[in-house]
């Protein structure tokens, strides 16, 4: 029954996969079976979600619920962003943000704090207004923000039960331009680093760590753009033409640019619902620093860049706000995310990021949880004030260990109950 994760570059060990149909029949399972985790959209580059026996909800109903007088929306299943947006949008409701790809599930996304861009967003788990868990016990839980315990339950990592629900923070509907400009050299972007990022709602920094210069992907609502930035960003050009992140690569995965306006799920990501995602041979690592740290973390990485190149598609810089999910790697601090798309070479990129992560340890990087990273328990320990405190929430609420696993022993828990 074993199957690979979406870049084929793990493969699972999971013997059997369960797909109930219910919650009732999801709750008997869980508990009454030793071991398990779940699987959403498998946009994960590690052995976060492996088990001898996995979960997938992709029989479970696709419901969403949208409480336009609340503004909120409930989704239930293994819902994507991609099919939740397709709905608000027929309801003329949005969200504040979105993550690069459309492609992932709610509930995956938000439990391992994945994130969009922007000064003054914070990642998606931050709209969460409340989830449903179910336990290893067979029990369900609801947990608002009112609840003390809430900051440990929405970034989870899989770690607590099974969510069954979630609800987010939806507003009216918006729509974007986005513009992309070329050549902005690495001295402009360092000298100016606020003024590039707050050029727009959404700012992705593009760029090859030998190469001169980088290009700049500005996301801005309509009616809240910078006219000092429609044609130029201090010194960079406006592209002529739709780009894709990657040179070489087809710009019709990739949502309009050129400053045309549209609704804000097609511009929002970088990529198209319909189509194959970034490069898709690929392996994926970012880690998240403090923004104060932002210039210094760039130049280490720039020392490292001509042994990086090799195995580089591509690195994204952007910038995400502070919040207070225990485990998010934004809690309690802006940050900046160095983001690494790799060519689809295991052991190569693994031998990589020794060198990042060396480069990176100064600042005390704190690792996206979904994406491939060496740095183990003992390391992020000191990275995670509240994680004595979600260490506690897990015993409580999965003590018998149903949920943890060989990957959250070695990066979060050590000495929970591994498989």
């Amino acid at each position: 029954m074993a199957d690979t994760n979406w870049a084929g570059n793990y493969t699972y060990r999971a013997e059997i996969v369960h797909h109930p149909s219910t919650v009732d029949e999801l709750a008997a399972l869980v508990a009454s079976r030793p071991k398990l985790r779940l699987i959403g959209s498998r946009h994960t580059f590690s052995s976060i979600s492996d088990a001898a026996e996995q979960v997938s909800l992709d029989l479970m109903p696709v419901d969403i619920s949208v409480d336009a007088s609340a503004q909120t929306v409930t989704v239930r299943g293994q819902v994507s962003y991609g099919e939740l947006a397709a709905r608000l949008q027929r309801d003329g409701m949005a969200l504040a943000n979105l993550a690069s790809l459309p492609h992932i599930s709610v509930a995956g996304a938000v439990a391992t704090a994945t994130h969009g861009s922007g000064d003054r967003s914070g990642n998606l788990a931050t709209a969460v207004a409340g989830v449903e868990l179910l336990t290893s016990s067979g029990e369900l839980w609801r947990f608002s923000r009112s609840d003390a315990d809430f900051g440990g339950i929405v970034v989870s990592l899989g770690a607590l039960g099974a969510v069954t629900a979630v609800t987010l923070d939806v507003e009216l509907d918006y729509q974007v331009r986005q513009r992309v400009f070329e050549g902005l050299p690495w001295e402009a972007l360092l000298t100016n680093f606020d003024g590039v990022t707050g050029a727009g709602d959404s700012v992705s920094v593009f760029a090859l760590w030998d190469e001169p210069t980088v290009n700049v992907w500005v996301k801005s609502r309509v009616g809240n753009e910078p006219e000092a930035v429609r044609d130029e960003l201090f010194g960079a050009r406006p592209a002529r033409t739709d780009r894709h992140v990657i040179d070489g690569h087809d710009p019709d995965n990739c949502t309009p640019q050129l400053g045309v306006a549209g609704p804000w799920a097609e511009r929002l990501p970088h990529f198209r619902m319909g189509f194959t995602p970034s490069s898709g041979e690929e392996i994926q690592s970012e880690y998240l620093v403090q923004r104060r740290h932002a210039v210094d973390a760039i130049d280490a990485l720039r020392a490292i860049g001509v042994g990086l190149r090799p195995l580089l598609h591509v690195s994204e810089i952007r910038t995400v706000a502070a919040d207070e999910m225990w485990l998010s790697p934004q809690y309690g601090t802006d940050t900046v995310g160095i983001h690494f798309t790799w060519r689809r070479d295991q052991e190569a990129v693994e031998r990589a990021l020794v060198d990042v992560e060396a480069a990176l340890a100064p600042f005390e990087p704190r690792p996206h949880w979904g994406k491939l990273f060496l740095a183990d328990a003992a390391t992020l320990a000191a990275r995670y004030p509240r994680l004595g405190d979600f260490a506690a929430l897990a015993a409580r609420l999965d003590s018998r260990g149903a949920f943890a696993n060989d990957w959250i022993a070695r990066h979060v828990l050590p000495g929970s109950g591994t498989d």
